[in-house]
C-alpha cells in the first residue's frame, strides 16, 4: 500500500514539472516578442489580413527601432520568421499563406527582389 501511494506521489511531482516547464517555454517565446532587441513592433501586427500592411508595418517598425542590431531589412524578416516557426502547428494555413506572401511583400518593399 505504502509503495502504490509513493508512485502516485512521483507522477504528480512529475507532471507538474512538465507543466511548469510548457509554461516557461511559452513564456519564453512571447518575452522574446515583447522585449527583443530585434524591433518594436506594433501591437497587433501579425493579426492582420493584407500581406502588404504586415510588411509596412514590419518595415516602419524595423527602421524606426533604436534596439535592433543588424540592418533594417534583416531585423524585420527575422522578426515574421520567428513569429512563423514559433507559431507552429497553431497557424492556420490561410494566416500561413498570407504571412509567407508578407515575406514576399518585405522583399519587395525593401527593394531586394
Amino acid at each position: 500500500m505504502a509503495n502504490a501511494a509513493a508512485r502516485k506521489s512521483i507522477k504528480r511531482k512529475a507532471s507538474r514539472r512538465a507543466a511548469s516547464h510548457l509554461s516557461a517555454a511559452r513564456r519564453w517565446s512571447a518575452r522574446v516578442s515583447r522585449e527583443s532587441d530585434a524591433l518594436d513592433l506594433a501591437p497587433g501586427v501579425f493579426t492582420g489580413r493584407d500581406p502588404r500592411r504586415i510588411a509596412a508595418s514590419l518595415k516602419r517598425s524595423a527602421e524606426r527601432s533604436r534596439r535592433r542590431k543588424s540592418d533594417p531589412y534583416r531585423s524585420a524578416l527575422s522578426m515574421l520568421t520567428f513569429y512563423i516557426n514559433r507559431a507552429g502547428r497553431t497557424l492556420s494555413a490561410a494566416k500561413c499563406k498570407t504571412l509567407q506572401r508578407a515575406k514576399v511583400e518585405l522583399r519587395k518593399q525593401f527593394g531586394r527582389e
